[in-house]
């Protein structure tokens, strides 16, 4: 009979972790990352050299920034090869890829954790058109970051007469996932973590391919009173990990936020946001959502568009919802993105994926780093570094209606209203509009044959999406057409009927 789990220190379950494996590690930004192991396996690599040549995979970004997360792992000869969602979050990895140190592949955020659950079933992969026409389609380098990279982990095949692409299924050896609470025969409930995730899908996966899964947790208990309440059972894990709350905050950004793990009543509103031009972009892109929606709203700048909802006092006109989980509350940001403050509910990320690419979604809010005349965009490849797509590319091809949220130009943009009419006290030192985009995160003629509606807002011009490609729609009060707008674009789009941007927009 199967007994009591095996309780180690971690650096015991990491020296378990061998050679040449493929590691598939949860969590999501700052949010359910088992941190004491990742240190442990890197402290673990440092003294002894051991494990080599592993296989990183992951599905979204986890890391600081700094050294926290996944960034524990980017040392040479410990990884040879990276799979992931998102790396912006994790330079130390960016910084490895972008020196041909090691495998680098960059596929969608919402294939790879879907991609665990077609692993432990022992399935062919993830077939989807997640990504077609994109930078991870074959015919676009299939989501190969360097010249080190060259075996192919996506296909383009015909299905009924119809292209599809598979992503490829892969064994999975190792797996490092986070718990709040373990009983002592290693079942897992999540009471205090902020997110789901992929946990139970990465411990399936590592199971049914005869490997190994390890867990960190808080805290033990001899007894789980509500068995509903296991997110991964004790016959998937092989070593528990006790933290007593050493690396175990609840996000890399807070210790723990009560807000996350329950349900209402909501806080009362934040503080207005200041004005300036984040908040003409998100008034504008707010204006596009309707009574009823279903909403994403992405990292950075579309986050403003949940703080202006709440000051007009229209959050509850719609539910926003985050790739990593959540439906309803108020998205979090910074270290903190992927939770939110009381949510009605909060799902796994593969099943929330599923409901996106299905065509859940109603209306999507996306940054852009470059947009070139055929409205296709790039946000993974700038500044020296990978970003990654994360969710982007699920999301961007689902949702029914999208609004690309930027400044028209990036770096040290300065901005006034004076009497409702805008001025550029200094403009931006990066143009965000090129002839062609350098990786292609969201393909504008795939978005028209799908019949998506597609809205690119900035603080001082609002364009469309067209068969005829760009169209300008609108420009905001006090801004020359042509000295600051035309002028400042590589390619000439299209011109409608002009409106000026709403007068709303531009109020302090």
């Amino acid at each position: 009979m199967r007994g009591a789990a095996r309780i180690v220190s971690a650096a015991e379950a990491v020296a378990a972790i061998p050679s040449d494996a493929a590691v598939a590690v949860g969590g999501f930004v700052g949010s359910g990352h088992p941190e004491l192991l990742t240190a442990a396996l890197e402290k673990r690599f440092l003294e002894s050299g051991e494990p080599r040549n592993l296989t990183l995979v992951y599905a979204a970004g986890q890391g600081d920034r700094g050294q926290r997360g996944l960034n524990h792992l980017a040392h040479p000869g410990l990884l040879k090869r990276v799979v992931g969602g998102h790396w912006n979050l994790a330079p130390r990895l960016g910084k490895l890829a972008l020196e041909n140190r090691i495998e680098a592949y960059n596929l969608p955020q919402g294939v790879v954790c879907v991609l665990f659950r077609e692993i432990a079933a022992k399935r062919p992969g993830v077939i989807t058109r997640v990504g077609m026409n994109t930078l991870v389609d074959p015919v676009r380098g299939g989501g190969r970051l360097n010249a080190r990279t060259v075996e192919p982990l996506v296909e383009r095949i015909t299905l009924g007469g119809e292209e599809w692409l598979w992503y490829r299924a892969f064994p999975i050896r190792v797996g490092l996932i986070r718990g709040s609470v373990a009983d002592r025969r290693g079942n897992l409930a999540l009471d205090r973590e902020a997110l789901v995730g992929d946990v139970l899908p990465i411990a399936q996966a590592a199971r049914n391919c005869g490997g190994i899964v390890i867990a960190q947790v808080e805290r033990l208990v001899e007894r789980l009173p509500d068995p509903k309440s296991v997110r991964v059972p004790g016959i998937l894990v092989d070593a528990l990990v006790v933290s007593e709350g050493e690396g175990h905050d609840q996000t890399f950004a807070e210790a723990f936020n009560e807000a996350y793990v329950c349900a209402g009543p909501p806080p009362a509103a934040p503080p207005p946001l200041p004005f300036s031009e984040r908040k003409i972009i998100a008034r504008r892109a707010l204006a596009e959502i309707a009574r009823g929606d279903v909403v994403n709203l992405g990292i950075g700048l579309p986050e403003a568009v949940a703080a202006v909802a709440a000051e007009e006092g229209r959050l509850g006109d719609f539910t926003l919802t985050v790739e990593s989980g959540p439906i309803g509350g108020i998205p979090a940001g910074g270290l903190s993105f992927g939770c939110s403050a009381w949510p009605e509910a909060v799902v796994d990320q593969p099943s929330q994926f599923d409901f996106y690419d299905g065509g859940g979604l109603d209306f999507a809010a996306l940054g852009a780093v470059e947009v070139d005349a055929e409205g296709s965009v790039n946000v993974t490849n700038f500044a020296g570094r990978f970003a990654g797509v994360g969710g982007f590319v699920n999301i961007s091809q689902s949702a029914k209606r999208l609004v690309f949220c930027f400044t028209f130009h990036a770096g040290d943009l300065e901005v006034k209203v004076e009497e409702g009419r805008l001025a550029i006290v200094k403009e931006g030192k990066h143009s965000k509009w090129v002839k062609r985009v350098s990786q292609i995160g969201f393909y504008g003629p795939s978005a028209l044959a799908r019949g998506q509606q597609v809205f690119y807002v900035t603080e001082r011009a609002v364009f469309a999406l067209t068969p005829r490609g760009l169209e300008l729609r609108e420009v905001a009060p006090g801004i020359d057409l042509k000295t600051s707008v035309l002028d400042l674009m590589a390619f000439a789009p299209q011109v409608g009927v002009l409106k000026p941007m709403p007068a709303a927009c531009f109020q302090k």
